[in-house]
């Protein structure tokens, strides 16, 4: 009798709550492995769900905006391989504030934190994908230049739209690359930062989400899509 096939692990960063929280949760509940990452050291919803599934799920820490954290977090994890790499950490700002209104600080904090930092995780961790894996990012359907028709969260559509453009000229500068790569949108979901007003909710978005991840081993190349697997205009 052949042996099972080993569980797959996915390296989620940004896992201590809400969606990244929820990711963590459904791809235990498929059998995978996970190593979730948290800012910190105070206990999270996280760590709760690593006393559930004691044998499957890692805690790491990392602050993705400190590249001294991301550097260390390379080395505790070098020999390690990830058929997942998926990037989830993101904040938001007021949504009612305008560019003309907007701190320079608050301005930093969002592009620093949704944009530039994300990148710099998926550089440090690349080698650690296997070369059948997938490289993932969490983005928003707001980060759609053609479908922002109606304005509203002008940072926070900003920041996301530099991401998009910085995963495209990360996938051009690796174009000879046979991963899939994914920016996804999660849709508008209700959790802490997308608020009470949300259309989906966590059971909505996330399993649907990673189904979509899942089915894109064997695909080459970047895509933007949502989390039903739709692809989202540039």
């Amino acid at each position: 009798m052949s042996a099972p096939p080993a569980a797959k692990t996915v390296l989620l960063i940004g896992a201590s709550r809400g969606l990244g929280r929820a990711m963590a949760e459904e791809f235990l509940k498929r059998g995978w492995r996970v190593v979730g990452t948290v800012r910190g050291k105070a206990r999270t919803l996280l760590h709760d769900l690593a006393d559930k599934f004691v044998d499957r799920l890692e805690i790491e820490t990392v602050d993705i905006c400190a590249p001294d954290e991301i550097a260390a977090l390379r080395a505790r994890l070098s020999g390690r391989t990830f058929d997942l790499l998926f990037v989830n950490a993101g904040v938001t700002n007021n949504p009612n504030e305008t560019i003309a209104e907007v701190t320079t600080e608050e301005f930093v904090r969002v592009m620093v934190t949704n944009a530039l930092s994300p990148m710099r995780v998926i550089e440090a961790l690349l080698d650690l994908v296997s070369p059948t894996g997938t490289i993932g990012v969490m983005s928003s359907g707001q980060g759609s230049v053609s479908n922002n028709t109606t304005g509203m969260r002008e940072v926070y559509r900003a920041s996301k739209a530099a991401l998009n453009t910085l995963m495209r000229s990360f996938a051009a500068r690796h174009a000879s690359d046979q991963r899939p790569m994914a920016l996804m949108a999660p849709g508008w979901v209700r959790t802490d930062m997308g608020g009470p007003e949300g259309r989906l909710s966590v059971d909505e978005s996330i399993p649907n989400l990673v189904n979509v991840l899942i089915s894109l081993q064997g695909a080459c190349g970047l895509q933007y899509l949502d989390y039903l697997g739709r692809t989202v205009p540039w």
